[in-house]
Parts: C-alpha cells; structure tokens; sequence
C-alpha cells in the first residue's frame, strides 16, 4: 500500500503532521535539510538483526540519528536473502519503529550489501583526452569510471562499487585528483567490488515490498569503515574487521585508499552452532551462554560450571565455562585464520601501521582483541561508531550499530559526490560553449576580415581594368 504525502500518526505524533523525505535531490526536496543535516535513511539486512535508521548528517560528518527500529532477522542466511516474504515483513517492522521515534516517513533508503558471493578483483584502464588544450575534467574520470562498469564478468554476476585507486597522467603516476592537470593520457588503476545478481535482486524486491525503494546498495565493510576508522588510520594502513552474525567483513586501506575487501561466511551465529551441538543444548541457550559467559580464551576462563534447565522436564545440564571458552575459542581461531589470509592475499601486509580495528556484535566477546592480536602480531582495538555521532547519541555508541551508522554517512558521502560531479559537468559544459563561441567570433572577424580586402582588391582590379581599355 502506498505512503499517502502527509499521514497522521495517532501513536507518536498526537496528530502532528509527518514530513515525507524522499532521498532524490536538493532541488527536488528541500525538507530533505534540518538545522542538524541532510536527512538520509537506510537499512541493514543482518543474519540476525535488521535495523532501518534515520538521522541528519552534518557537514562535519557527524550523525544525529532521529529514529531507530530493530527486528529480529527472518529469511536471511549468512547475509544472503533467502526468503522474500520473512524478510521483507522484518524490514517493515524495522521501519515502522524507526518512523514512529522519528515521526519521518522515508520512501528511500541506502542498503548495506554483504555475504560470501561479494569477492573483489583489480582492473586497469586508460583514455586519451580529447579536449583541445589537453586539460583533464570531470567528464574524463567519469568516462573511466563508465568504462569499468561494462567490463566482461562472469555469468549472473554484476559489479557494486568501482573505486579509484590511483591515477597517471602520462608519465606522472600516484595522481590522487587529476582533474585540473594536462596531459594526453589517463590512467587508473581501480578496485571493483563484484555481487551475483540473484543476491541483489532478493535484496532490492525485499525492500520494495515493503514499499520502500533502494538509492544504492553500499558493501556493507566500506559502510563500517566510515563510521569507525579516522581518516588518520586510513593513512598510516588499517584493517577493519566487522564480526557480524552471519559474516566476517574486511576491508584494509592504506594512504587514505581502500585497498582490498572480502567477506568471510563466518560469524556469531557458528560459534553459537558450534556451542549447541558440543553441549546438547537449545540455540537460544546456546546464545545465553556464549553472550553472558563466553570468552576467546580457555586458559582465560575460570574453573566454574553452569547449569542449563533441562527441557521437558529432564535433569538441568553442567556446563563447564573452561569447556566453552575452548569451543569458542576454536572457532575464533579459524575465523582469525581467514583475516590473516585476507591481509597476506592483499599484498598490503607491511603497511598496516595502525594495526586492526574490530566491529560488530562480535567484537565484543571477551578477550578477543587478545586473541587476535596474539594470532596477528598486530596492535588489535575495538572499533566504537562514537567518532561519528552527536554528542546526544551516546546509546546507539555500540559496535553492532557501526554499520547501520555508517551506511548514513556512506550515503551522504555519495549524495555530496554526485551533487559536486553534476555542478562540475555543468561548469565544463558552459566552458566549452563560451571557447566555441570565441572561437566562432574570431572566425567571423578573420571572415569579414578577408571578405573586405577582397571586396576591394576586387575593386581595385576593376578600376585598372576599365582604365586599360579606355586606352
């Protein structure tokens, strides 16, 4: 059913009017602005939660978020969709909350994308500019950019970020911004983040049905990382590290660029499974256990048992908490194990000066950073979203919500961009037509020039001409 343009909501508003933002453009939405910042919303679809958020984004790049809803994830598996009717009544709900605490209606989201289909390749392209004085514009990185999106991939796949590396103008190569510069020849080198198109599809037809429509699916790491990395970490070399129910995501950056990402298909959720099945017990149990007693570290853990309630009346369960810090611990190992391929297949595994950052719900079992840092010979913290909230959004200041977070800030960053590339294009095109038009009128004047010298050499000849045949 269709948002009507202003609702009532009896609930929260006391019949208040609630302002609809519809994330399109400045010209289009001027309520999309609040003293506080540009309104954006999104949603991220996790293996065990899906929140929608909204809030206004400063110029300063900091979140006050209005209105946040939290649902328990159905018809997601390891962030993959694989029932559309579950998920899309769990994003609905999400929605819902995240309306009535805001009292905003949003009928356009950004939406996080993740799961072990994503995988990420290097590619390297050039053109040869075809202005007349060789400078470089817009339109020419926009033309690489065009290019790398039609490149051949693998069946049912499709690509959801190019980003740029570095550029070479010629023979000057590191180029970060070569807009401006002159030159014959532009290179690039990029990293192109691919997803199987069934994937993407369940995710755009789930947030339709629930009446929604997707601006941009963001790699949901790249998403993390903008919330809890500083600008100073990406310059020095970091690896972040998002822990999530059903995923592990990576992303490692190095000189302020985004070098490499990957999802690994293992997170919370197995460690839960793996508890299960050691002990014999309920999954929600299992949850209990790990969230409330749960370490990464056996030789950490003390000596003490727990007891489960039995189910059907049977005799309570002793579980040893020493036995499952060993059956998590075992399980961190093999995940950590991957994150040290991922930074080793990065070839970036001497400049990660700034160590690892954790995120997530994972990153909060106890011990972790220990472990990981033990495993890794790096320097491990815990990643907070605080840097980029407001001062009066300290409850949301968790590691679970950096995502979420994050895709507000990843969808400002892509809204600023594509204002700033339409207002360039714009400025290059006037540019162009004042040189034609220059160059027009210096054609005119050189025409009329030489129109009149031969109007009178004309002349001229005209007159020796009768004067010799009057003699």
């Amino acid at each position: 059913m269709k948002k009507n343009k202003l609702t009532h909501n009896p609930e929260k508003m006391d019949h208040e009017e609630i302002t609809r933002i519809n994330n399109k453009s400045i010209a289009e939405n001027s309520d999309k602005f609040t003293k506080d910042g540009r309104i954006i919303a999104a949603i991220d679809i996790g293996t065990t939660k899906i929140v929608a958020i909204i809030g206004a984004v400063s110029e300063e790049g900091k979140v006050k978020v209005l209105g946040m809803g939290k649902s328990n994830s159905q018809g997601v598996s390891r962030g993959v969709v694989l029932n559309i009717e579950k998920a899309s009544a769990s994003i609905q709900e999400a929605v819902r909350m995240a309306e009535n605490e805001s009292g905003i209606q949003f009928d356009n989201v950004y939406v996080g994308i993740a799961g072990q289909h994503i995988k990420s390749m290097k590619n390297r392209h050039s053109k040869y500019i075809q202005s007349k004085d060789n400078e470089i514009k817009q339109s020419d990185v926009d033309d690489l950019l065009e290019d790398m999106h039609n490149i051949a991939l693998d069946a049912g796949e499709e690509i959801i970020h190019v980003i740029p590396q570095n550029y070479t103008v010629d023979n000057e190569s590191g180029v970060k911004q070569p807009i401006g510069m002159f030159g014959k020849c532009l290179e690039a080198n990029f990293h192109i983040v691919v997803g199987e198109i069934g994937s993407a599809k369940h995710i755009y037809k789930s947030v339709e049905r629930a009446d929604l429509k997707v601006d941009k699916m963001i790699l949901e790491p790249l998403a993390s990382s903008s919330a809890v990395l500083s600008n100073d970490e990406k310059e020095i070399g970091v690896v972040m590290v998002d822990i999530g129910g059903g995923t592990t995501d990576l992303a490692i950056y190095y000189d302020g660029i985004l070098r490499h990402t990957a999802v690994i298909p293992f997170g919370g959720n197995v460690i839960t499974m793996d508890i299960k099945d050691a002990c014999g017990i309920l999954h929600r149990q299992a949850e209990l256990l790990k969230v409330q007693f749960g370490t990464a570290l056996g030789e950490a853990s003390p000596e003490d048992i727990v007891s489960i309630k039995g189910i059907s009346g049977r005799e309570p369960k002793k579980i040893s908490i020493k036995f499952l810090s060993k059956v998590i611990q075992a399980r961190m190992e093999e995940i950590i194990d991957h994150v040290v391929f991922e930074i080793e297949n990065s070839g970036f595994v001497d400049k990660i000066g700034a160590g690892i950052t954790i995120t997530g719900g994972g990153a909060l079992l106890k011990h972790l950073r220990q472990l990981m840092s033990y495993k890794t010979s790096l320097d491990v913290n815990v990643g907070y979203p605080s840097r980029a909230l407001s001062a009066e959004n300290q409850e949301v200041n968790l590691p679970i919500y950096s995502t979420s977070i994050g895709l507000l800030l990843s969808g400002y960053q892509l809204e600023k961009e594509n204002e700033f590339k339409e207002v360039k294009n714009e400025t290059e095109e006037v540019d162009d037509k004042l040189i034609d038009s220059e160059e027009e009128m210096e054609m005119e004047d050189e025409y009329g020039e030489n129109n009149f010298f031969n109007q009178l050499k004309e002349k001229v000849g005209n007159f020796f001409e009768d004067k010799s045949s009057k003699m």
